[in-house]
C-alpha cells in the first residue's frame, strides 16, 4: 500500500476514531452478541443478526483504519517551508472571478475532506488546479458546471 497523506490533526482524528472503536465500540457489540445468544435459537434472532452484522462492520474499519495509519505520511503545515505555493496542508484564500465570492480551503487527505469544515481533497479538481500555484495566481477549475476561475488570495501554512 503506498503512503497517505494525512495533515497532523486528521492523524490524530483517525487515531482516535481507531481507539474508541477498539476500546468502547468492540466490547460492546461483544457483550451484545452474547446477550443475544442468551435468548436462545440464533437461526431467529434478530437482536443476534443485527450484533454480529455491527461486529462485521466494527472488525472492517478497524483493519481499514490500522492500514492507513500504518501507512500514513503525515505532514504538519506549521513545518512547511513552500515560499508560498499551494502544498498538501495550506490555507488557501480563492476569490471566484466571476462572482467575486471569497472562499478559504484547506487541501487535506482523501479521508479528512469535510467541505463543511473547509477541507478539500488533494484529489479533488480545485486542489489538483491549486497545487503549486503562488499568491496571485488564477487557478482554472474544471467544474460539473463547465471551468471556473480562481485567484489566489493568500496561501497559509497554519
Amino acid at each position: 500500500m503506498s503512503k497517505i497523506p494525512l495533515t497532523v490533526i486528521g492523524a490524530e482524528k483517525m487515531r482516535a476514531e481507531l481507539q474508541e472503536l477498539k476500546t468502547v465500540r468492540r466490547p460492546a457489540v461483544i457483550a451484545a452478541i452474547a446477550e443475544a445468544r442468551s435468548h436462545g435459537d440464533l437461526s431467529e434472532n434478530a437482536e443476534y443478526a443485527a450484533a454480529k452484522e455491527r461486529q462485521s462492520f466494527i472488525e472492517g474499519r478497524i483493519v481499514e483504519l490500522e492500514a492507513k495509519v500504518s501507512n500514513a505520511q503525515i505532514i504538519d503545515p506549521v513545518l512547511l517551508d513552500a515560499d508560498g505555493r499551494c502544498v498538501f496542508g495550506a490555507t488557501v484564500e480563492l476569490e471566484d472571478v466571476t462572482s467575486r465570492a471569497v472562499v478559504t480551503y484547506q487541501i487535506v487527505g482523501d479521508d479528512e475532506a469535510d467541505i463543511k469544515e473547509g477541507k478539500i481533497s488533494i484529489s479533488s479538481p480545485i486542489a489538483r488546479a491549486l497545487i503549486g500555484k503562488h499568491s496571485g495566481d488564477v487557478a482554472e477549475v474544471l467544474a460539473p458546471g463547465g471551468v471556473r476561475e480562481y485567484e489566489i488570495l493568500d496561501v497559509k501554512y497554519i
